[in-house]
């Protein structure tokens, strides 16, 4: 798919970013307009009626030097550097504006009226009022005393308002020869569209340079080390997509893209650790796949040999050898079911199949079993086997069946390797409120590197033991599954004379069992 510039995230923020910054200089520049024109603040150092009265006196000043002026192009270029806007209406009827082109009707209106009324006051009068006809005074409007300029506060500082409402402030008149020609009149607060024009230019000047260095700025502290570190964790997805189980992104910080890149890291190591267990139980697998078509090859390797010599007619055998031959192929046979037995009874307990029947178990009756089992082996090898329970250890809580399979192994285990006139000491005791049993012989001892491997399926460390092994490797492994199930652990401590197999941690009760054993269904049997 080709790339489009606007589907970046970087692009879309950038724009979203830029357009807010704009959006909010639009409202800030018409909320300082409109609070400028809101407090007056384009009068800065005086008052509307005083700005009236000096363009009043400017502009009679100007018509007294020439009639013939041209009041509109003087106004706009003496007055067009003036913020707070004005106009001028003359007797004549034109009206000159400084720079809006709309000023409200009343104001207008009142611009008549003054015109037609004139300034003239009683003396100490109050209020505009005329005077009444005089001989002695010209026709039209009535101007103001020629002093009217030193009393800005009696005649332009006033307002006042019209019929309607409407605020205003007393205009100021344009007095040319003692004649009224016009006056001036400026509006208390400053037209709103007319201070936006106004200040328009330098308020997008202000804007665009305010949009350009807070664009650069965000680019260069908030988007370029927020591309730099998503880079960076995209680089390290890609890797690991690729296999490199060791990448890893960059986590430094406390914000959003180092929590994502946490996260990242926590499911890289998650799945590195998974490979390398996926890798050891296929090495495992394969070891395992390896050891059993050994063990297997081994009995039917010999039982196919016999059965080849057996099944031979030129060769001649007698009675007895023939029955030899066919021992062998029996015991072969035997040798392979056991073999395969252990497999599957291994692979059902490592696998959690099966439920353990939990009940208490007299260790009296338990060792009483393994001590039957082994009494004719153990009087042709002439090895004593001997029995101590300790105090409080006369009971644990577990499977029969699968209990007594873990000692008879260990006992079997410890036969294989006992020399003649040792014993072989079955045990149990107490400790932290658990029952320890153990597995005594007088051996010649587990060589210490072969200590942590002898729970391992087919591993086989005869050459550090006397005697000669008839077992399969897996009777150890089948004890050590046993014993987890049961939520216990198992131990081997060895040295020459002497090698110990304990298995602790089994309840005395049911109630207070570990592991994944059941209570019984039903009443516990009783041992034969």
């Amino acid at each position: 798919m080709a790339w489009r510039w606007y589907r970046s995230l970087y692009w879309r923020i950038a724009i979203g970013v830029v357009a807010f910054l704009a959006a909010m200089l639009v409202v800030q520049a018409m909320l300082f307009v409109w609070a400028v024109s809101q407090t007056g603040r384009t009068l800065a150092g005086q008052s509307p009626g005083r700005l009236g009265m000096t363009v009043a006196l400017d502009l009679a000043q100007v018509l007294e030097r020439d009639a013939q002026t041209d009041l509109a192009r003087y106004i706009k270029d003496q007055y067009a550097e003036y913020v707070h806007p004005f106009f001028v209406m003359m007797n004549d009827g034109r009206v000159i504006m400084s720079g809006s082109r709309s000023f409200p009707e009343p104001l207008i209106e009142m611009a008549k009226e003054r015109l037609q009324r004139g300034f003239d006051r009683p003396p100490g009068g109050r209020g505009d009022r005329p005077l009444g006809p005089r001989p002695d005074r010209p026709r039209g409007p009535r101007p103001p005393p020629p002093d009217w300029w030193q009393q800005p506060d009696r005649f332009v500082d006033r307002f006042e308002r019209d019929a309607s409402g409407y605020r205003f402030v007393r205009p100021s008149p344009i007095v040319v020869n003692g004649q009224l020609v016009g006056v001036v009149v400026v509006p208390p607060q400053a037209p709103f569209g007319y201070l936006l024009a106004r200040y328009a230019p330098i308020l997008a000047l202000v804007a665009t340079g305010v949009l350009i260095v807070g664009t650069v700025l965000t680019s260069f502290l908030i988007f370029g080390p927020a591309r730099r570190r998503l880079r960076a964790l995209e680089g390290a997805a890609r890797r690991l997509g690729a296999g490199d189980l060791t990448a890893r992104a960059p986590d430094r910080g406390g914000d959003e893209i180092a929590a994502v890149a946490s996260a990242f890291n926590a499911m890289a190591q998650d799945l590195a650790v998974r490979a390398e267990a996926l890798a050891s139980s296929d090495r495992t697998r394969r070891q395992l796949l390896a050891d059993v078509s050994h063990e297997l090859t081994t009995p039917v390797t010999a039982m196919r040999g016999y059965l080849e010599t057996l099944t031979m007619p030129e060769l001649e055998l007698d009675e007895t050898t023939r029955a030899r031959y066919l021992g062998i192929i029996g015991d072969e046979t035997a040798r392979l079911e056991r073999l395969i037995g252990d497999l599957l009874d291994l692979a059902r307990l490592e696998s959690g199949g099966g439920t353990l029947r939990v009940e208490v178990v007299p260790v009296a009756q338990l060792f009483d079993r393994v001590s039957a089992r082994h009494e004719r082996a153990a009087s042709e090898a002439g090895v004593t086997i001997a029995t101590s329970i300790g105090s409080g250890a006369d009971t644990v809580a577990g499977d029969r069946d699968r209990l007594e399979q873990a000692v008879q192994n260990l006992a079997a285990n410890a036969m294989r390797y006992a020399p003649r006139g040792s014993t072989i000491r079955l045990a149990s005791r107490v400790e932290d409120d658990r029952v320890t049993l153990s597995v005594e012989d007088e051996g010649a001892g587990i060589a210490a590197e072969h200590l942590p491997h002898v729970f391992d399926r087919f591993y086989k460390a005869d050459a550090s033991r006397a005697g000669v092994s008839g077992g399969s490797g897996l009777g150890l492994s089948i004890v050590k599954a046993i014993v987890e199930r049961h939520g216990a652990q198992i131990s081997v401590t060895s040295r020459p004379g002497q090698t110990i197999f304990e298995i602790a941690g089994l309840s005395k009760n049911p109630s207070s069992g570990s592991g994944d054993v059941r209570p019984p269904t039903s009443s516990p049997r009783s041992m034969p």
